[in-house]
């Protein structure tokens, strides 16, 4: 796995190509332990996750999964596939080929997904005698139980077409101009306000489990304290004098 940096913007690269980036328990870890340390990081913005070779991601490392450990081993996965309901800074998916079992676990959670046109994605596991018991919730998330239950029961694979239809990718572009797309977007993200993507990803984190009320006293909870955020009165600022907003939050260390 590689990581870079471009100013407030986090790269983080699978690179086992030779095994379709096949998540070993190590790659895992480093992958949880990169996304919350940028989580964390008040001087990172975003992350971008992308991959080498022709496959995204192909799932779990078949090997380790026979191991007499194997359950401990993959303790981990909860902690992988739940990040996109805990994470306050926006995570980028850029997929330009299989993303199969956990490499769709992968695009689950992330925020937005841009894949190329010859991207597939699938709940494979059934194939192999298994269930995808720990990417189903954020797979449910991104695309409906229905639709959840059917590539679960079936383990069928479907194009980037209709990844687009049902939102779990928001862009389909050439895979030509993936990398160039993902890094726009991602981009554009790690330069928007800290504290309102913070409070606005807070929102979407704590009011899955909130009935229609409680989501409301949230929300209004949350713009009120946004209201009086000084990068609220920045951004007005910055709009009425037709320039680019300068962050306080990033300056004072409060993002």
């Amino acid at each position: 796995m590689r990581t870079s940096r471009e100013g407030r913007l986090l790269k983080i690269t699978l690179d086992r190509p030779e095994k379709r980036n096949a998540l070993t328990t190590a790659m895992c870890q480093e992958l949880v332990d990169q996304l919350e340390g940028a989580d964390a990081d008040r001087t990172l913005g975003a992350m971008l996750l992308d991959a080498d070779g022709p496959a995204f991601c192909a799932g779990m490392d078949l090997d380790e999964s026979l191991l007499p450990d194997a359950a401990a081993r993959t303790a981990i996965h909860e902690k992988l596939f739940t990040l996109g309901t805990r994470l306050t800074k926006p995570l980028v998916a850029a997929v330009q080929g299989p993303a199969l079992a956990g490499g769709m676990g992968l695009a689950a959670n992330a925020h937005i997904v841009i894949a190329s046109e010859e991207a597939t994605f699938g709940l494979t596991e059934i194939r192999i005698g298994m269930w995808p018991f720990i990417v189903y919730r954020a797979v449910k998330l991104a695309v409906g139980e229905r639709r959840a239950l059917d590539l679960s029961l079936t383990g069928r694979t479907f194009g980037a077409d209709e990844a687009e239809e049902w939102g779990l990718a928001q862009y389909v572009v050439p895979r030509d101009q993936l990398a160039a797309k993902a890094a726009h977007i991602a981009g554009t993200l790690a330069q928007a306000s800290p504290e309102a993507i913070r409070r606005g990803l807070t929102l979407v984190n704590q009011s899955r489990d909130l009935g229609a009320g409680e989501t409301a006293r949230l929300a209004l909870t949350l713009r009120e304290r946004l209201f009086r955020s000084e990068d609220y009165q920045e951004g007005v600022r910055a709009f009425r004098e037709k320039r680019a907003p300068r962050w306080p939050s990033l300056e004072s260390g409060k993002s």
